[in-house]
């Protein structure tokens, strides 16, 4: 998770939300890492995890990716929880919870709903206190940084 944080750090650096996801296989070697790149590549679809998985698919030649384990700052939403599922993730780790959009737990519960055909394991809340405060502290800057720019 420490890795994730790092590279959520860095997406945030650069303008981009800061989330982000680490995969390791089987063996425990890092397989994909990923922050989110939404603004950068002006894609809808660039959330960390699509990203992350989509590399570790390659690195495998496999898209199957049921021994592998994912480490994200923060709850996937219902785009990135469905391709986790889609993707037969071995084990989901996440810190903090979302409580807009998370798919997992928080607001929809999709591992577990009838429309998913795949157990995924879980585990929530790991370094959950730094997760989110990376995430608070930087929109709170973004909130203060309009304030300044419209003059308030």
């Amino acid at each position: 998770m420490r890795r994730a944080l790092a590279v959520a750090e860095a997406a945030g650096a650069v303008g981009e939300v800061p989330v982000g996801a680490v995969i390791v296989g089987p063996d425990g070697h890092l397989l994909a890492e990923a922050g989110n790149r939404r603004e950068r590549d002006r894609d809808p679809t660039a959330h960390a995890e699509i990203l992350a998985l989509r590399a570790a698919g390659q690195a495998l030649q496999n898209w199957h990716l049921n021994e592998c384990t994912l480490y994200v700052t923060l709850e996937p939403c219902p785009m990135c929880t469905g391709a986790i599922l889609l993707a037969r993730l071995g084990l989901l780790v996440y810190g903090a919870a979302d409580p807009k959009t998370g798919a997992v737990q928080t607001v929809l519960n999709l591992p577990e709903s009838s429309c998913s055909y795949h157990r995924l394991r879980v585990l929530n809340g790991i370094l959950e206190p730094i997760c989110r405060h990376q995430l608070q502290d930087w929109f709170a800057v973004r909130r203060q940084e309009r304030r300044v720019a419209r003059g308030l």
